[in-house]
């Protein structure tokens, strides 16, 4: 009896011993199957990945030729970050001379000896991004002695920047309000004389906007310190980011969402996203008025009624025996009452509520050029 319990033991033992086996070979196997499947899948990825970025490479490297075709067509140079770092000392603080909504712009020195104007754009997002395209889209093809030429650009990743002319006496606003925020300029130099050329050239470069190309360009964001001035004090439009073009109807409109800077939006523009040439004559005839009286379009520190330019200003400029009061006191004995007369009347028409009771810009060129004396026109531009 003793011995058949022990027989039965034995075998109860091995069959435990085998299921056990049976069990550790089939988890070795699924271990080694999961490996194997592993690696298979590795493999697969990694050959898949290696093929991805082969074909970013390839195009990048094909959109970046074609941006260079692209550039070299348009006369644009592309720079590399580490060129312009250099040109502009590191983008050092003591090479800054300017800022707005897009970032610094700094001085530079190219190694061919240039001086460049360097704008870091630093918005992030899609509106940075399209005001980066579309300055380089527009200036790239836009060519004309009153425009702020660009002469080339750097994408690299997220590092957007522009390099433009440098203009050695920077922007009409400093001149206009020396000692107000950032502004280098201890005292206005603006004579009578060099502020109606000034405004001529001025005008001249959006009428060629408006005049010369086909669609018309809209600046959207026309402004005094968009006026920048070289050695000579002749000026330039510059800042194209908010540019758009305008209907090819005469006297349609495109629709967009309102952007432009306080002060300066024409009303029917800031109420409708109604965008015509006009908003940009409304904007120009602001400038005018700043010109004219050494006010900034919108301060509500002045007393009542005088807080906002065009609204303080409008009733008096075709009042001959008022107008003569909103001049700026540091232009006194510089001009002719004929000369201001007229050129309050072309204020006036600018900056109408109606936008169709404001001139052409052509129109505005033609008054301003019989009162710029010894005006000597720039070659003429070229078309686009």
């Amino acid at each position: 009896m003793a011995g058949e319990n022990e027989d039965y033991y034995k075998k109860k033992e091995r069959v435990v011993l085998a299921t056990i086996l049976v069990c550790a070979s089939l988890a070795v196997a699924s271990v080694l199957v999961t490996f194997t499947y592993f690696c298979y899948l590795r493999y697969k990825f990694s050959n898949r990945f290696k093929t991805q970025q082969k074909r970013i490479h390839h195009e990048e490297k094909a959109t970046n030729f074609a941006n260079i075709q692209i550039a070299s067509e348009r006369g644009l140079h592309i720079f590399t970050f580490k060129q312009l770092h250099s040109a502009t000392c590191g983008f050092g603080k003591s090479n800054v001379i300017g800022h707005g909504a897009f970032g610094f712009v700094y001085r530079g020195v190219l190694q061919n000896g240039m001086k460049v104007a360097v704008k870091l754009m630093d918005q992030a997002g899609k509106q940075g991004d399209d005001e980066f395209t579309a300055e380089v889209e527009l200036l790239g093809r836009l060519r004309s002695p009153y425009l702020l030429p660009l002469i080339g650009y750097c994408s690299e990743s997220s590092r957007k920047l522009l390099v433009y002319e440098f203009m050695a006496n920077g922007g009409l606003h400093e001149h206009l309000y020396p000692n107000k925020g950032n502004s280098r300029i201890v005292s206005s130099n603006l004579s009578w004389e060099t502020r109606l050329r000034i405004a001529l050239e001025a005008a001249k470069g959006l009428e060629y906007l408006h005049e010369h190309i086909s669609p018309p360009v809209i600046h959207r964001d026309f402004k005094s310190s968009n006026i920048l001035l070289d050695k000579n004090f002749h000026a330039k439009v510059s800042d194209f980011g908010l540019a758009k073009h305008g209907s090819e109807k005469a006297g349609g409109h495109v629709s967009t969402r309102v952007l432009g800077t306080q002060g300066y939006v024409a009303p029917e523009y800031a109420l409708t996203g109604h965008l015509t040439t006009k908003s940009d004559v409304y904007s120009y005839g602001v400038v005018l008025l700043e010109l004219l009286t050494g006010r900034v379009p919108v301060d509500m520190k002045r007393p009542s009624g005088e807080g906002v330019l065009v609204s303080w200003a409008l009733p008096q400029l075709t009042d001959r025996e008022k107008v003569g009061e909103i001049m700026d006191e540091g232009l006194e004995g510089q001009y002719s009452m004929k000369e201001v007369i007229q050129v309050a009347a072309i204020a006036a028409m600018c900056v109408q509520p109606e936008a169709d009771y404001r001139p052409l810009m052509a129109d505005v060129v033609q008054s301003l050029v019989p009162l710029v004396k010894n005006y000597r026109p720039s070659s003429k531009p070229s078309l686009s």
